[in-house]
């Protein structure tokens, strides 16, 4: 089955054609920063993630660029609040942020351009846009003429009269139309700024990506992402800043990812945002549970849909982390060929073809987590059946990989285990002896007091095997 992914602008699934062969030009929208970032920013990180690492399984090469929104107005409101420089402010949540891509073992960007660092492409980029009739200066504003596109809207798939009468667009006598949105902002006391041919100021937030894009990617890229909530106005806008200045198609694709809800504890269901204060901040989440989890939880729902997080789907994700990581744990026989063998490599296949046939169904993450489960109740059957040696050994790197597509770690309980696991290997032989000496009491408190620690034992007529809880 050929790569199939869903694609805002038509509306349908289409089939997956670069620009350029085996090539992919992907752009996503970073996180504006004003303030700590939330698990639902990492959700959206976390989807492009697995989207790019399957890409780059399937053979592509990604080029892969995320922005940084530093100079905006909740990053002016911020920094005056504390009574700090607005750039120092965005310095520190980029670097912030840098940290969150290590610790949720996201890949890096290709680039991480900036709005600030992208000055004199926006400043170029309204002037073409003034030069086709496409926008206008207004004492020292820029404003693009939304009426000069003539298929404005088709993202989001509305009309512009639809959106001017059901618009609340404060008044503007600066504006030809109400629906014309700002390119250029002039400057305000206290707020930084910019010179360019219409006076000191700065950007208006959309224009900023286009802009990033055409310098980092090229006018044309194949993938551009982000959240739902940025379909209209933001990327709306852009397609039509964006064609009207090259006269061209700007994205082959344009690929969303649902909102991160909260339930409350009244039940009550919201879209976790800072507004809100209904947030939970990565590096919370992290103190408590492992990134895993938290990938696990993108991938167990469509990327498309939205996501509910309470303590329910918290404690699912934690369960299932814990059925990946059975399939780590060493062989208990030796057993290397024959029909256990034959039918373990069997089901490995199939559930590697089932795999990669979810992931080309528009990246279905549900789908693809199924196979791995497939995987390991196949892998843990036959460790029962005393399969062991290199056909058991070449069989969990196999899953490992496949793992490793997702972005799946499966490594923080493995590190621990190579430390403290000749004691517990020794423990294990201790209880064996008691059992054998009818010390029934005795083993059973060893059992339980590893348990205590977060050890399980199994027992099964190949021996005692060890997991962590």
């Amino acid at each position: 089955m050929a790569l199939q992914i869903f694609n805002t602008l038509t509306g349908v699934v289409e089939p997956f054609e670069t620009l350029e062969p085996e090539r992919v030009k992907m752009y996503v929208c970073g996180p504006t920063v004003y303030n700590t970032a939330h698990i639902g920013h990492a959700m959206s990180a976390l989807v492009f993630d697995i989207i790019r690492r399957y890409l780059e399984y399937r053979g592509y090469s990604v080029q892969h660029v995320q922005n940084f929104t530093d100079v905006d107005d909740k990053i002016i409101q911020r920094a005056n609040e504390e009574g700090r420089d607005p750039l120092a402010l965005a310095e520190g949540y980029i670097a912030e942020w840098h940290r969150h891509v290590q610790d949720l073992n996201l890949l890096p960007a290709t680039a991480y351009p900036r709005a600030t660092t992208t000055m004199n492409e926006i400043i170029a980029l309204i002037g073409t846009l003034i030069e086709r009739g496409h926008a206008y200066a207004a004492d020292g504003d820029v404003y693009f003429r939304v009426r000069t596109d003539a298929d404005y809207g088709k993202l989001s798939h509305r009309s512009v009269d639809s959106m001017r009468s059901g618009a609340r667009i404060a008044p503007d006598e600066r504006k030809e139309d109400p629906l014309d949105f700002a390119l250029w902002k002039g400057a305000k006391p206290d707020e930084p700024a910019w010179e360019s041919p219409w006076g000191g100021g700065r950007p208006g937030w959309h224009i900023e990506c286009s802009a990033m894009i055409f310098k980092e990617l090229g006018q044309r890229i194949d993938i551009h992402g982000g959240g739902n909530d940025l379909i209209f106005p933001h990327h709306e806008n852009e397609i039509a800043q964006s064609e009207s200045a090259t006269e061209q198609s700007f994205a082959r694709y344009w690929v969303h990812n649902g909102m991160l809800q909260m339930r409350s504890s009244a039940g009550v269901i919201e879209k976790m945002s800072k507004s809100l204060g209904n947030f939970v901040t990565i590096d919370d989440f992290l103190a408590e549970h492992p990134a895993d989890v938290l990938r696990l939880m993108v991938l167990g729902s469509p990327y498309r849909a939205p996501l509910v997080y309470d303590a329910g789907t918290l404690a699912e994700n934690e369960r299932k982390l814990e059925r990946l990581m059975s399939a780590l744990r060493p062989a208990a026989g030796t057993t290397a060929s024959g029909p256990a063998v034959e039918g373990l490599e069997a089901a490995l296949r199939q559930a590697r073809d089932s795999f990669e046939t979810a992931m080309d169904n528009d990246f279905n993450g549900p789908g693809a987590t199924a196979a791995l489960f497939e995987m390991v109740r196949a892998i843990n059957t036959a460790r029962d059946a005393g399969v062991g040696g290199p056909p058991f050994d070449a069989v969990q790197a196999t899953f490992r990989n496949i793992t490793g597509v997702l972005g799946l770690q499966l490594e923080a309980q493995a590190a621990g285990a190579e430390e403290v696991g000749p004691f517990i290997e020794l423990l294990i032989k201790t209880r064996a002896d008691l059992r054998k000496a009818k010390q029934f009491a005795l083993a059973d408190q060893v059992r339980n007091e590893l348990a205590a620690l977060g050890v399980i034992l199994e027992d099964s007529p190949q021996g005692t095997t060890w997991r962590w809880k």
